[in-house]
């Protein structure tokens, strides 16, 4: 999958392609729907299929203070639309400039003359342009006088729920993965490389794979049965873990972070990138009165975790 980060910039062989427009935060069933449909313009067309996204989010570009809210981060997100099969990715900046473009001018600079897209699918309530102003009836006819086909997709439910990233939120704050994945259509993942910490797990018996969770809309903390895909390195492979997210309350830390165990694993992760997939919520974390009874609990965890894998 090839990315392209500046709509002003192309080459040839990025222009063209019938592409899905969105944030496209977790890659949920609705956003696979209208990358499916875009998918079926491409085949049509006989062009390459993308995806048109923003980084930051534009949500993050007008509160940068507000509460982490993304689902995923931008890597992530590149992984599971590589997964998906999409052909190029316009990953564009979503700076001054593009903010301040009018739902014409968004249709005309950047769909048609930047990027050339020969059709676009987008959401029922997809809008665009300076303060939200263009409507998907605005696309359809910027689209007709511009020579681009415009796709309305419908909105996604699963059972009785409206398929959003809002409700994806809302399923992972109540410490249900499984709700989550419901929606989501793959189990919810966190992704980024090892870092550093204290070596505490290791001194417990317990040695695990740190990440950091900044920027990412924080799931209920506590201890998790884990998916574990290390994705470079010597070790690449798939694992079965249990993983700690929080802020370490036994140890007076209040940075969250994701602390990951991986079954019947020895070697250095150290750097390696891990994709991390919450399965089910085992318990919240806590302060235990000893080293001992915190090491009782873990032996618990990785226990009961082990099972809830083995029965996937």
């Amino acid at each position: 999958m090839r990315i392209v980060r500046d709509h002003q910039f192309t080459t040839p062989e990025d222009r063209g392609a019938a592409a899905a427009i969105g944030n496209f935060d977790g890659v949920h069933l609705g956003h696979i729907a209208v990358i499916d449909q875009a998918r079926a313009e491409a085949a049509r067309l006989h062009v390459p299929l993308g995806v048109v996204t923003f980084e930051p989010h534009p949500r993050q570009y007008f509160a940068p203070d507000a509460p982490p809210f993304r689902l995923t981060g931008p890597e992530a997100r590149a992984n599971r639309l590589a997964k998906l099969g999409v052909d190029v990715l316009y990953e564009l900046q979503f700076n001054a400039a593009m903010a301040a473009l009018s739902p014409e001018g968004f249709a005309g600079e950047v769909l048609r003359d930047g990027l050339g897209l020969a059709h676009v699918v987008v959401g029922s309530d997809f809008c665009f342009g300076k303060d939200r102003a263009g409507s998907v009836a605005d696309l359809k006819r910027f689209g007709a006088t511009m020579g681009f086909g415009v796709t309305v997709a419908e909105m996604v439910t699963a059972g009785e729920t409206r398929v959003s990233s809002t409700a994806i939120r809302e399923a992972l704050s109540r410490g249900r993965p499984r709700e989550a994945q419901a929606l989501l259509g793959h189990w919810h993942r966190i992704e980024g490389p090892v870092i550093g910490g204290e070596q505490r797990g290791r001194e417990l018996g317990y040695p695990t794979a740190n990440m950091s969770i900044e920027g990412l809309h924080p799931p209920r903390f506590g201890v998790y049965a884990v998916l574990v895909d290390v994705l470079d390195g010597p070790s690449a492979g798939a694992y079965h873990g249990a993983a700690s997210l929080g802020v370490r309350p036994m140890f007076g830390e209040n940075r969250a972070n994701l602390e990951t165990y991986l079954f019947d694993f020895s070697g250095d992760l150290y750097g390696a990138h891990l994709s991390v997939a919450l399965v089910e919520f085992l318990r919240p974390e806590e302060r235990f009165d000893s080293l001992d009874a915190l090491i009782a609990q873990m032996d618990a965890d990785c226990a009961r975790a082990r099972a809830v894998l083995e029965a996937l």
